[in-house]
């Protein structure tokens, strides 16, 4: 019969364990001092299917960890740290202080919260040099993207994003291989080089790109806008040339 663990119920001798965090800096004692644990196991032989102890249950748990001021349960391994071959199931927060990879699909019934601000995507950088965050892109004849430097460029693709106080919620396309790639904001809040000598710009300003190289500026002819604007303003420069934050909104 399947037993429903409950985080809420009491186990018996046992006081319900205090929140804690993990501290990925500081030494695990069982571990620089195993002596001093209570019972230590130590699996050795020939063969690699040696294990050091093993806990079997009919109809509840196999294995119950819990401290009164620390952590539970403690795992570590030269390659997993932990396997499971089932489902898994997490009652509490899930802290991920590494990279997190997935290969099967999510169903999420609650609400997704991303600290980032922007949608991004990577893109093959043909001047990687030039193209600090904040600074206005355009596709290149190659599939990848330049830093702008026409007025009202249709090829318009989006702002390097990571500049100011915004960073990326997600990036589209990340890859391992290409040095040369950055994420593109297509989407969402980004902090942008915007030049308000030819006009000024006011919140809620349509911007397009600018002969500044990298900059956009206010869309003051909504006739060249149309297919070239980038996002709206979404605070005010009088003049000269600034970052502003924007919101992305390509049309």
């Amino acid at each position: 019969m399947a037993s429903t663990f409950d985080p809420n119920k009491s186990v018996p001798s046992i006081s319900k364990p205090k929140p804690t965090s993990i501290d990925p800096n500081k030494p695990v004692p069982h571990l620089v001092t195993p002596q001093g644990a209570v019972h230590v196991f130590k699996a050795e032989g020939e063969f690699g299917d040696k294990v050091a102890a093993a806990a079997f249950s009919v109809s509840n748990f196999g294995v119950f960890a819990s401290s009164e001021q620390g952590i539970g349960l403690f795992a570590t391994g030269i390659e997993l740290a932990a396997e499971f071959e089932g489902s898994v199931k997490i009652s509490g927060s899930c802290d991920v202080i590494g990279d997190l990879r997935s290969r099967g699909n999510h169903t999420v019934d609650g609400d997704i919260q991303l600290s980032g601000a922007d949608y991004a995507e990577d893109f093959d950088i043909a001047d990687p040099e030039d193209a600090e965050p904040g600074t206005v892109m355009v596709l290149d004849d190659f599939g990848g993207v330049r830093m702008s430097n026409t007025a009202y460029d249709r090829r318009v693709a989006g702002v390097i994003s990571g500049a100011g106080g915004y960073k990326p919620a997600i990036i589209l396309d990340r890859q391992t291989l290409g040095a040369d790639r950055r994420p593109l904001a297509l989407m969402g809040k980004v902090w942008c080089k915007v030049d308000a000598s030819h006009a000024p710009i006011a919140i809620g300003d349509l911007l397009t790109t600018s002969s500044t190289p990298g900059h956009a500026m206010k869309a003051a002819n909504p006739a060249e806008a149309f297919g070239a604007v980038i996002g709206k303003a979404l605070r005010p420069l009088a003049s000269g040339q600034g970052l502003v934050p924007i919101l992305v909104a390509l049309q």
